[in-house]
């Protein structure tokens, strides 16, 4: 049921950066929607046992545009203060070169990075009113001008290519009063990132909150880290 607290929807939620996010909305009092692939449980579902009335569970496979479809139609005539998709895969071995990966690789990758989040976005961005915010989670490793050790370039193309996919849906945007955030929230210790990550999401995510609250209040395109310092793009 729709709530009088801001409702923020995270396309992305049962665990790791989603999840954290999730907790820490809920902790500053708003409700959320979070999305999880498949029926079993998950640690959203522990969270949600301890927030009751305060936290929806949503199936969504963001990859499967008739699941996206159906959440569409489940959430029509709600308002989401903000929708942010969380998504994020990489190549089994991030060393990987595209003379190396395979095709079904390959089209996993970007349609995890890439085209489910613009999808999501594309049909649930009505929801969003104006004074709304609209966000995606990006990557420092998708910023063109920051690339200078050429490690990485699946991950760091297919983040490159969100950008590129917000800055489009941004261009088509101009004069709506809405944020439009990419996130880049650093290196943090999650099973994408690895157990060398410099960063626990209890340092990173309180941080990354703060700046997706505030941008609420400069609508148009941002691409910033946790910091709020704009990253190049």
């Amino acid at each position: 049921m729709p709530s009088v607290d801001p409702t923020i929807l995270i396309a992305g939620a049962s665990r790791g950066l989603g999840l954290a996010l999730a907790a820490e909305f809920l902790a500053r009092g708003w409700h959320v929607v979070g999305t999880v692939r498949g029926t079993d449980r998950t640690p959203l579902h522990d969270l949600a046992d301890g927030h009751p009335g305060r936290l929806e569970i949503e199936l969504l496979d963001l990859t499967d545009i008739g699941q996206i479809a159906q959440l569409r139609e489940r959430l029509s005539g709600r308002t989401l203060d903000a929708l942010f998709v969380n998504a994020g895969t990489a190549p089994s071995d991030p060393l990987l070169r595209f003379g190396d990966i395979t095709d079904e690789e390959f089209a996993r990758v970007m349609a995890t990075n890439l085209l489910g989040p613009m999808r999501v976005i594309q049909a649930l961005e009505h929801l969003v009113p104006a004074g709304g915010l609209i966000g995606a989670m990006s990557s420092g490793q998708g910023s063109i001008a920051n690339t200078q050790n050429g490690r990485g370039e699946i991950y760091r193309s297919s983040k490159a290519a969100l950008n590129m996919g917000l800055r489009n849906f941004a261009a088509r945007e101009a004069g709506k009063d809405r944020a439009i955030v990419l996130m880049a929230p650093g290196w943090i210790r999650t099973d994408l990132g690895g157990p060398d990550a410099p960063f626990t999401m209890e340092e990173a995510i309180p941080r990354v909150a703060d700046v997706l609250l505030s941008v609420r209040a400069s609508p148009g395109l941002h691409y910033l880290d946790r910091f709020g310092a704009t990253v190049p793009w």
